[in-house]
């Protein structure tokens, strides 16, 4: 018998098993969820039983669809070494990636993909600039660091960005706060408010650059630099905040304080990685990008893979 299998059927497969979503498995390899689900019932169809049970959330696997998973899962790993080594022969093992980081949060997800990462490259040497950076793009261009996370893209720049997650940025909200009792709150529900964020300058808070800005609002301010300590004073009435949803979902699981939407069309933020073109084509670079989108999907609540 023929097999129709090719190694994007496997990638596609072990994304759906991992995510169990077809719009999130979408995301991943890149496919709209029509084109994967007709990639998916086309191999149904040659095999004549069904891979994945549709009617379930998430997805369950039919003993054909683990067959498959356990297919890839051994198939998949060897291609990626195998294509790693013929990368090294042609590029070299060693290389660096010093890495600039713009946003507080980074942090949550970006080690969970540096761990996962140097298993994949232990020859490249990892590290992340010391310090927060307002202007990371700055330390490219001054080769103090080798890719930078940001949250916009200047196309002005001598630089080539990856897509990263959009995410959604909620307000947060002491139990009983007044504003609790709205759906959603708008710009000028903030005028009255004391503002509680990050130490960083206002065109690096999207609350700010895109809601109260345009708005004309500008509250009262206090910052602090670690997350819990923002929240803390979120539950102490000391103010309200505005930070993405994937980094308080604990908290708000364990009724810490309490999140509404921002604006009827609530408030959508995205990260990117940026590099020099110089770099953008090496394969140790383009591959963190993929773990960076890989490990993020696979851990943060809500985020959405940004199209490359």
């Amino acid at each position: 018998m023929q097999s129709p299998l090719e190694l994007r059927h496997l990638r596609t497969l072990l994304a759906l098993a991992d995510t169990g979503s077809v719009s999130r498995a979408a995301q991943r390899v890149s496919l709209t969820q029509s084109a994967l689900s007709h990639q998916l019932k086309a191999l149904e169809d040659h095999y004549g039983t069904a891979l994945f049970e549709r009617k379930t959330l998430p997805l369950k696997l039919t003993a054909a669809g683990k067959r498959l998973i356990s297919l890839a899962e051994t198939v998949l790993p060897a291609v990626g070494a195998a294509e790693r080594d013929l990368a090294r022969i042609a590029f070299g093992e060693a290389g660096q990636l010093r890495i600039a980081v713009e946003c507080h949060t980074c942090f949550d997800w970006l080690m969970p993909a540096m761990d996962c990462y140097r298993e994949r490259w232990p020859e490249v040497e990892l590290d992340i600039v010391s310090g927060f950076h307002a202007d990371p793009i700055g330390l490219l261009h001054e080769d103090r660091a080798d890719l930078a996370i940001v949250s916009e893209r200047d196309e002005a720049e001598a630089v080539r960005y990856f897509p990263l997650f959009s995410y959604e940025v909620v307000a947060l909200l002491a139990h009983g706060h007044p504003l609790a009792a709205k759906p959603y709150l708008s710009a000028e529900d903030f005028a009255a408010e004391t503002l509680i964020s990050y130490p960083v300058p206002d065109d690096m808070l999207d609350l700010i650059r895109q809601v109260l800005r345009p708005a004309g609002i500008q509250p009262k301010r206090r910052t602090s630099e670690l997350t819990i300590a923002i929240l803390q004073l979120v539950a102490s009435r000391r103010g309200i905040a505005a930070l993405p949803q994937w980094a308080v979902q604990p908290y708000l699981d364990r009724g810490y304080v309490e999140a509404r939407p921002i604006t009827t069309d609530r408030l959508y933020a995205q990260l990117y990685a940026a590099t020099l073109p110089t770099r953008a084509g090496l394969p140790y670079v383009e591959d963190f990008v993929d773990v960076m989108r890989e490990t993020s999907q696979l851990n943060l609540p809500g985020i959405v893979l940004l199209a490359e």
